[in-house]
């Protein structure tokens, strides 16, 4: 029998009694149970049961009850789907009476949870009304005590301001107190020591003597200025010059004797009195004098060299020797490097030692000794550049001058700054550069301040010839421009203005080149000698230089002119040649033809087209080395570092970093320290003037050089119009008295027989101008293709000869044009002659692939028809096509009344 314990029933082999619970116990359990009051014996009973009871729930009440919780249950489909799920041995009846049980059976349990669920709730409200209730009580409670405190500080807030106040007068009324308790008891100490400071400086203890005036200055510092220790003040003055002047001995001993021990205590004394600035002159002055010895070894050595020069030069001229000796005496550029390497082996000896000696102090003692050395030789240093400029030439090597006497004018005339002068003097700065490098590797624990001054002082003795670097810069390029000879003369005789006007030309050709290197060349040494500090000088000097120059080109332009037999004047509009018109004939010089050969007439139609190619060269030249004189500019902005420098540039050098700096702003301020950082770095006006023209120079419409880029236009305008008068003359010199030729007014001549008649042919002024034209283009080609250069621009060439062939064409054109407007009377044979030779001329500027102007055709067609239709083509629908004031000039010509 199995049995399953319920609340209020019990279910016995699956069949469910009504019976009282304690009799269904008392009944389940077995007799020898009941009898036998066995209590382990019954809790072993009560197991076994519970056994039993899991496995019936484990086997006959698993029931899924998720779906009874679904809102679209459906009844009649779980019970299929439950019948379904049984097993097929199993009877259906009794599948459905269980399935009836477990159904029965959870809904009782359930019924019976939710009844024990709700009566423990119904227990726990009233204990959580009385929690709340609790809690209730105590916020109030504890904002009520809130309040209470709020209100005792609003109260109290008050007067603790008061006694806060009175608390600060009373601690400031307290330190005054102390200060001047402190102050009586210096004023006390002073007194003292002043009269003890005797005994002690007798002693000869110069640690405690220190001691003491150290004492003395903080107690009259602590007392002010009062009258009472106004003699004390200077007492101690006093003696602090005698503390120094004991000290300055044994100091400069140590100093030459090297030691360390002594020179740091007395190093002590001085900084315990404020004297740190006796241990830099006491310093520099011990170690001075030998570094001067190193430097008047080059006089000594010169002044021993010359007496042995004199001594030799003797023996020589007793024995009778005419053998001349070689100068023996040892140039200052070959000496100055071997200095420069002794003084840097000296530093870095001095730096060593001075590195155990003061290790607080050898970042500012070894720079100081270098700024003092270069201070005390500096005007010596100029004076041997000075000489040592001059001796590369022989002119003012004879006379013992240098560059700097010929910028003051203190030279024979004549004798004027080479580029060797300025050469010779970058070749010593270079040395000096090398020497600076070296220096800024051995005092690259200094501060940036302190090398920025050193390297200033190792600049110095070149900063006078800087300053005068592009007056000295336009003397030697204008020295060079004025060594051009660009006049090609020649002896007289046949062809020879031909010959002088190709000679000429091609000189002044061949100087383009040149000039452009020398412009180069002063780059470089603007770059070499100043590091670009003084670009703007440069460009200034180029900029004369070139004006120079193109000024120089112009004259001979001009001279020119008159080799070829025209002038440079314009016409009667003021209109140049380059617009197709011509000058008038009576503003003119005109060549005759009777004295030149075709062959020299032809000779300086091909000079003057050579011109072209100087042109052509000098502007090309003169943009690419502008377009380069940009690229270094704009390198020269980006080296001087704009980032350290620009608006930061100031006197007081506040954009420089120390060595207690960040390591990255150090590196970029040492980077910095360059030739023309280190000029530029106290000139801060100098400095943003140069950097706005870098910062200019970066915009591609800038020009370096504005003026040479006028002249340069000019100058290709005016060999323009030399070149168009010379190819126009020879026509000019054919049409010059055309409207006077006595054709025009020719009459027919009468005949008692009839005779017949014969077409006009063109004069001969015509068919020279024709045959002139026609030719042209062969003499443009060869000149065309020089120009282009290679075959990648034949375009360009063919474009060029067509361009000037139209211009003369044009230019012939007009000059005919305006001889045609002279002519006063004109016949009928002198008509039909003109427009024989209109319709000749026309043909040859159609064989030129060019259009025939207006004002020709109208001259043509008005000159071909009968006098007595004249007015009415003019007056008919087709005078739109004519130019009807050129056809009014041929009426009034052929004395045609158009108002009639």
């Amino acid at each position: 029998m199995i049995f399953r314990l319920k609340r209020g029933s019990v279910e016995t082999n699956g069949e469910v009694s009504s019976v009282p619970e304690t009799e269904r116990l008392e009944k389940g359990i077995p007799t020898e149970f009941r009898k036998q009051e066995c209590l382990s014996c019954y809790l072993q009973w009560l197991r076994q049961v519970a056994k039993k009871l899991d496995a019936f729930l484990a086997g006959k009440m698993m029931l899924d009850l998720g779906a009874f919780s679904d809102e679209k249950f459906d009844a009649k489909k779980w019970i299929n789907n439950a019948c379904l799920s049984r097993h097929p041995q199993d009877p259906l009846d009794k599948h459905l009476v269980d399935l009836e049980m477990k159904l029965q059976m959870m809904s009782e349990e359930i019924s019976a949870s939710l009844e024990e669920q709700s009566a423990a709730a119904l227990l726990r409200v009233p204990r959580a009304t009385r929690d709340v209730i609790h809690l209730r009580d105590d916020a109030i409670s504890l904002r009520t005590s809130v309040s209470a405190i709020l209100q005792k500080l609003k109260k109290a807030e008050g007067s603790a301001a008061e006694s806060i106040t009175a608390l600060a007068k009373v601690d400031t009324v307290k330190h005054r107190m102390e200060a001047a308790y402190e102050t009586l008891q210096d004023a006390a100490g002073l007194t003292q020591l002043s009269s003890t400071v005797e005994d002690v400086f007798a002693s000869g203890d110069l640690p405690r003597a220190a001691e003491t005036l150290a004492n003395m200055r903080h107690c009259l510092s602590a007392v002010g200025e009062v009258a009472e220790f106004a003699n004390v003040r200077k007492q101690l003055e006093v003696l602090e010059d005698r503390l120094d002047a004991m000290v300055q001995p044994r100091l400069t001993d140590a100093l030459s004797n090297r030691k360390v021990d002594v020179a740091q205590d007395l190093r002590g004394i001085l900084i315990r009195i404020g004297r740190f600035k006796s241990l830099e002159v006491y310093y520099t002055k011990v170690h001075l004098k030998p570094i001067k010895q190193l430097w008047e070894e080059f006089e000594s050595r010169q002044r021993t060299n010359k007496v042995a020069n004199e001594i030799t030069d003797g023996e020589r001229l007793a024995g009778g020797n005419e053998f001349q000796l070689s100068d023996p005496t040892v140039s200052f550029s070959s000496w100055l490097s071997s200095f420069y390497d002794e003084l840097l082996l000296y530093l870095e000896q001095e730096w060593k030692w001075c590195m155990i000696a003061f290790p607080d102090d050898y970042r500012t003692l070894v720079p100081k000794l270098l700024i003092e050395m270069m201070m005390a030789v500096n005007a010596s240093f100029v004076s041997r550049i000075n000489l040592a400029t001059g001796n590369v030439v022989p002119e003012t090597k004879a006379l013992a001058k240098g560059i700097l006497n010929i910028l003051l004018g203190d030279m024979p005339k004549g004798i004027k700054i080479e580029a060797k002068h300025l050469e010779a003097l970058i070749e010593l700065h270079n040395m000096t550069n090398t020497f600076t490098r070296n220096i800024q590797h051995l005092f690259s624990e200094s501060e940036l301040n302190v090398l920025l001054d050193t390297l200033k002082a190792v600049y110095s003795p070149y900063e006078t010839f800087k300053q005068r670097y592009g007056q000295m810069e336009r003397a030697i390029l204008s020295s060079e421009i004025g060594k051009l000879d660009l006049r090609g003369a020649v002896a007289r005789g046949v062809g020879a203005q031909g010959i002088e006007l190709s000679e000429t030309v091609r000189r002044m050709e061949e100087s383009i080149p040149q000039v452009i290197v020398l412009l180069e060349s002063a780059v470089d040494r603007c770059i070499n000698f100043t590091g670009g500090s003084e670009a703007d000088e440069l460009i200034l000097a180029l900029d004369d230089i070139m004006l120079q120059y193109i000024s120089t080109l112009l004259e001979t332009l001009k001279s020119l002119r008159v080799v070829c037999g025209v002038d440079n004047t314009v016409d009667g509009t003021g209109s140049k040649k380059g617009t197709g018109l011509d000058k008038k004939e009576g503003t003119h010089h005109i060549r005759k033809i009777d004295l030149i050969s075709s062959e020299e007439e032809w000779s300086i139609v091909h000079g003057a087209l050579q011109i072209l190619t100087v042109s052509d060269c000098l502007t090309s030249r003169s943009s690419v080395f502008e377009a380069l004189l940009r690229a270094t500019l704009a390198r020269l902005s980006t080296s001087l570092s704009l980032s350290v420098f620009g608006s930061s540039l100031d006197q007081n050098r506040s954009h420089l970093t120390s060595v207690s700096g960040s390591p990255e702003s150090t590196l970029v301020g040492r980077a910095t320290l360059d030739v023309a950082t280190v000029r530029l770095v106290d000139v801060p006006e100098k400095a943003r003037k140069l950097f706005n023209l870098l910062e200019q120079s970066k915009d591609p419409r800038f020009h370096a050089l504005p003026l040479t880029s006028q002249r340069v236009a000019a100058f290709a305008e005016t060999v323009n119009e030399l070149v168009y008068d010379v190819l126009v003359s020879k026509v000019r010199q054919h049409l010059s008295d055309v409207s006077r030729l006595p054709i025009w007014s020719a009459v027919e001549e009468q005949s008692a027989f009839p005779l017949p008649s014969f077409s006009a042919h063109p004069q001969s002024y015509v068919t020279n101008i024709g045959e002139y034209l026609l030719t042209l283009p062969q003499q443009l080609e060869p000149l065309a293709e020089g120009i282009s250069g290679d075959d990648t621009n034949a375009d360009d060439a063919q474009y060029f000869a067509t361009e000037w062939m139209f211009k003369v064409a044009e230019g012939a054109t007009a000059i005919y044009t305006e001889q045609l407007r002279g002519i006063q009377y004109i016949t009928d044979r002198g008509a039909q002659q003109l427009s024989v030779d209109i319709e000749y001329l026309g043909n040859v500027l159609s064989a030129l692939s060019m259009p025939i102007p207006p004002v020709l055709s109208t001259f043509q067609t008005c000159l071909s028809i009968p006098r007595d239709q004249l007015r009415d083509l003019i007056t008919s629908d087709s005078a739109s096509q004519l130019d009807l004031p050129t056809a009014a000039i041929v009426s009034k010509m052929r004395r045609i009344n158009l108002e009639q």
